[in-house]
Order: structure tokens, then C-alpha cells, then sequence
């Protein structure tokens, strides 16, 4: 399938506040085209390539900016604390090599109707909050997710990385490597000096057709040692409290099967982090 844009159909704004401009128009925008063959196709483009405001990490205290046009592989290799680990892992081991070099953080939560992103998950795990348009202030990632707003360029993301918290990340294919996940979980927990659960944010993507936290799970992490036990009772937890979707790569009820296990792994990492 070959797919033509015209030159009138395709901007490339020289000013953050010109992509915005167009963006609230009703022009799509563009980076790593990843999302092109399944997104809209008609009407206007704006490409963000050339924009350097959306490049780059930076971080401010506890606080990380992430640049909406970073890359899959640019998180994954980013040198990340223990609280932000759940991210590099989501980076790394979504899709293949050749996709990660382009796919990019924004493009990843604003793809409309792509229930398997992986990096939305870990996101609403970490407590994401998107800076959109070119204005101050920050809305919450599951706000966003919840109401897409038309014409709102993702400028950037921004996360928090107390000392103390770790995360974890893990996904279940059909096959291997560089599918889309039919489930996948990112957690992150704060624990006390004898390893005790004391706050934990949880999140499962591609099981519904929006990724969410799961307060189910949460609850029952809280109060426990984060163990392979107490992670499997947060996957069962989480998959009574969910509605599975069905799909040509798999059935809602196998979704909610490997829950458990899928938990299960993505604590164990978190587990594995120093904190």
C-alpha cells in the first residue's frame, strides 16, 4: 500500500506556537509516522520534527521532563532512577528495534485507538502528567486518556522519581519479541525499611481498550511485602475488577488468565530495583 501526501497537505511549523496553531486546527501531527497507516490519513499534516522544544530528558529535582518527540530508543537507553525503571523497561521491549528508533513518547499516547501502547501503561503507573500546547501547567495523563481533547498538541511529559520507589514493567505476547502485548503491567511502590508496601500506583494495558490504573490491585498490594504471591493476588484482583476485550490475537478471558503471572513478573523487577 502506498500512501501520498501531498506538499500542501504537509507543514513544518518553525515555532512551537505555530504547531500549535495548526494542531488546533485540525491538523494531525507527525514524528516517527509509525501510527500513519492506521491513523487519519486525510487533510492536513504537521510535521514536528524540526521543533527542538519537543527533543530531549531533562530533569528539574524529583521531577523529569520528557520531550513528547523523544524516542522509544532514547528512553531505553536513558539512564533512569529506580523510580523510573517501568518506563526504560516499556521502552525497550516494545516492538522492534527499527520501530523504536522512530515510534516516539507523545505519538504513543496520542495514538487514538492503539490499546497495546506500551509506554501508557508504565506512564499511568508513574503518575504522568502531559504538558499540552504551548501553555503553563500539566494535566493528568488518565484525564487525558479519558477525553482527548481535539487540537491538543503533547509537548511533553512529566514524571516524578522520589528517592525510595521503584517500578516494574512486564508484558505478555502470543509468540515473542516485537508483537504487540496482549496484556502488559506497570507498577510502582513505595516500601518501608522492612520492605513493607506502603503506597502502590498499578496500571494494565491492552486488556481494555484504553490502559488504567487498577485500585483493585493497588489495595492489594498495600500492607504486604511485594512477593511473587502478592503480586499474583493483585492480578486476580485486577482481572475481576476489569473488562476484557476480545480480539483476533486473543480472547478477553485469556487476557484475564495471564494476568497473574504478568503481575507476577513486573513486581519481581520492581523487586529487583535498589532503592
Amino acid at each position: 500500500m502506498t500512501l501520498s501526501l501531498t506538499a500542501a497537505q504537509l507543514h513544518g511549523p518553525t515555532s512551537l506556537a505555530e504547531a500549535v496553531r495548526l494542531v488546533a486546527g485540525g491538523a494531525v501531527p507527525l514524528a516517527g509516522g509509525t501510527w500513519i497507516m492506521r491513523g487519519p490519513r486525510a487533510g492536513d499534516h504537521v510535521v514536528l520534527a524540526g521543533l527542538a522544544e519537543l527533543h530531549g530528558v531533562a530533569t528539574a529535582g524529583d521531577t523529569v521532563v520528557v520531550g513528547a518527540l523523544a524516542t522509544h530508543a532514547e528512553l531505553a537507553r536513558h539512564a533512569w532512577p529506580p523510580a523510573l525503571a517501568a518506563l526504560r523497561t516499556a521502552a525497550a521491549e516494545s516492538a522492534f528495534p527499527q520501530v523504536r528508533n522512530v515510534a516516539t513518547v507523545g505519538g504513543n499516547i496520542g495514538a487514538a485507538g492503539f490499546a497495546e501502547a506500551d509506554l501508557v501503561p508504565a506512564l499511568l503507573a508513574l503518575d504522568a502528567r502531559l504538558r499540552l500546547g504551548d501553555a503553563g501547567g500539566a494535566v493528568p495523563l488518565a484525564g487525558y486518556l479519558a477525553a482527548r481533547p481535539a487540537g491538543a498538541l503533547v509537548v511533553a511529559v512529566e514524571v516524578d522519581a522520589p528517592a525510595g520507589r521503584t517500578s516494574g514493567f512486564a508484558r505478555q505476547t502470543v509468540r515473542g519479541g516485537g508483537e504487540y502485548a496482549i496484556a502488559s503491567v506497570a507498577l510502582a511502590v513505595d516500601r518501608d525499611a522492612a520492605g513493607v508496601v506502603t503506597a502502590a500506583r498499578v496500571a494494565v494495558g491492552a486488556v481494555e481498550p484504553v490502559a488504567r490504573r487498577c485500585p483493585e490491585a493497588e489495595s492489594a498490594l498495600v500492607g504486604a511485602p511485594l512477593t511473587a504471591a502478592s503480586a499474583r493476588a493483585a492480578g486476580a484482583a485486577a482481572a475481576a475488577g476489569l473488562h476484557p476485550r476480545d480480539a483476533p490475537d486473543a480472547p478477553g478471558w485469556y487476557r484475564a488468565a495471564v494476568l497473574p503471572a504478568v503481575f507476577e513478573r513486573a513486581a519481581a523487577r520492581a523487586a529487583e530495583e535498589p532503592r
